[in-house]
């Protein structure tokens, strides 16, 4: 049996293919506001916007907020409570932050974390800046953590 190539094939064992597939990072806009423009359907958020909102989500939640993944959330509003006599505090937040960081968004890379403790004003700020892997682009979050009154 012979093996039939057309003229553009060549050699087909020789080269090399290689191919190029750009990742699109997409998400749900969390804020459910409703696009009017495209068919009444709700926002989407793309590439950098859909990493830092998934960061700050992931910050902002508490273990066991997530059904089935009870160690899903950096659990800060926990830690903002606890007796912050130990002046290691602010050290645990940041390694529970690049934790749970680098076990639960891979398509961010941590550069720089700043965390502020305000015990008495039972307050916490976290700025995070991070590298969007896929498009390798600087993304900065700045958050509080606060108690509800």
């Amino acid at each position: 049996m012979a093996k039939i190539q057309s003229t553009e094939d060549k050699n087909l064992q020789s080269v090399s293919l290689v191919t190029n597939r750009k990742l699109v990072y997409s998400d749900l806009d969390l804020s459910f506001a409703v696009n009017t423009t495209a068919s009444d359907d709700i926002f989407k958020k793309t590439d950098a916007a859909a990493v830092k909102q998934a960061v700050k989500n992931l910050l902002l939640s508490n273990e066991c907020d997530k059904p089935f993944r009870p160690r899903y959330g950096a659990n800060l509003t926990k830690m903002l409570f606890d007796l912050v006599d130990d002046e290691d505090a602010e050290d645990d937040i940041r390694e529970r932050i690049y934790q749970v960081i680098d076990q639960y968004e891979p398509r961010a890379s941590i550069e720089e974390l700043e965390v502020n403790l305000a015990p008495d004003q039972n307050r916490l700020q976290v700025k995070l800046t991070f590298r969007v892997l896929n498009i390798d682009q600087t993304e900065t979050l700045e958050t509080t953590v606060t108690r509800y009154r």
